[in-house]
């Protein structure tokens, strides 16, 4: 917990000059518990008696939701949203509504690129320390990155958390291990000084003080 703790710290507030970014690092274990459980077995089975037209049965960015192993992929991005912003209800999302990318290259390469100003900005709070190299050994130790699949929620923009006025830029990613049944949650925004409201991104649910870094949305504290 203690990396993320660095990472979280940092993306509290980033000032690059003409804008700010925030973000947040969490990691999650797909086990589900309690309330999450509950939500889980409606989602599953609204999706499973929804019309084929509605659910994209036949194909869609978490595969075939004709099968148990697609609907419960797209019930743990939904489960991840909902505990992540608990202010926004997720709930009503569907395959649609994310996306599944293209291969690690090209996640890395949208990350790095945006966030190059902020990796200036670290390395003169971090000297020595390569902000990349970090960000991505750190991502890769707690969640295996050659192994994932990735996934990123398309805005629903004025209804969530990435649409707030002010804001010029965001990404979204899930890293989503199966065999480590693990999800990864990776996001930031830019926001524009003359357009800020003042509101900070909501802490991630796993802090610096946890001693267990994937106590998560879908399980209890204790695994």
């Amino acid at each position: 917990a203690g990396c993320f703790s660095r990472l979280n710290m940092f993306f509290q507030e980033v000032d690059v000059g003409d804008y700010v970014v925030e973000g947040e690092v969490c990691a999650y274990s797909c086990k589900q518990a309690g309330a999450d459980k509950k939500l889980s077995r409606s989602l599953e089975e609204d999706l499973a008696a929804s019309p084929p037209s509605a659910t994209l049965l036949g194909t869609s960015p978490v595969g075939p939701l004709s099968e148990v192993h697609s609907r419960k992929t797209l019930v743990y991005l939904i489960l991840t949203l909902n505990n992540q912003y608990p202010d926004y209800d997720f709930s009503l999302l569907r395959a649609q509504n994310f996306s599944k990318e293209n291969g690690m290259q090209g996640v890395r390469d949208n990350v790095e690129t945006l966030l190059l100003e902020a990796s200036g900005v670290w390395s003169r709070e971090h000297p020595g320390k390569v902000f990349v190299e970090y960000l991505w050994a750190t991502l890769g130790a707690a969640i295996q990155l050659e192994d994932c699949t990735v996934y990123s929620y398309n805005p629903e923009y004025g209804n969530d958390p990435f649409g707030e006025e002010g804001n010029i830029w965001s990404f979204n990613y899930f890293f989503y291990n199966r065999k480590l049944k693990r999800i990864l949650y990776f996001a930031c925004k830019a926001k524009s000084k003359a357009g800020d409201e003042g509101e900070d991104l909501p802490s991630p649910s796993i802090g610096a003080e946890d001693d267990e870094p994937y106590a998560g949305p879908f399980e209890d504290m204790e695994l």
